[in-house]
């Protein structure tokens, strides 16, 4: 995330409270009840937000994570295409002698 994303995101945030604010006080609410409610809203979706990061870090769902894997992916079949057709059998007899000694 670039800096400016978030400041963009603190700034829709800051603002989103204020809305929630004026629409609670429109709505019929004192402004000290109306400023606890705006409070509980953020404070709900901050939370939200927490468990939904922790929920993508756990599953390693992140965008670090699926880019690693793009390249390491990308790497390995870079290298299967260098191989000479010897050299592919080879490892594959190998693969196949590790298997039957593993069962």
């Amino acid at each position: 995330m670039r800096r400016i994303d978030a400041i963009g995101i603190g700034l829709g945030v800051f603002i989103a409270g204020g809305l929630a604010y004026i629409g609670l006080q429109l709505v019929g609410l004192d402004s000290q009840q109306a400023g606890i409610w705006s409070q509980v809203l953020l404070v709900c979706g901050l939370i939200g937000w927490l468990f939904t990061y922790a929920f993508r870090a756990v599953e390693k769902k992140m965008t670090y994570h699926q880019q690693r894997e793009d390249y390491e992916q990308a790497f390995f079949q870079k290298r299967l295409e260098e191989l000479t057709p010897e050299e592919l059998a080879k490892i594959q007899a190998e693969i196949e002698q590790e298997k039957q000694t593993q069962v």
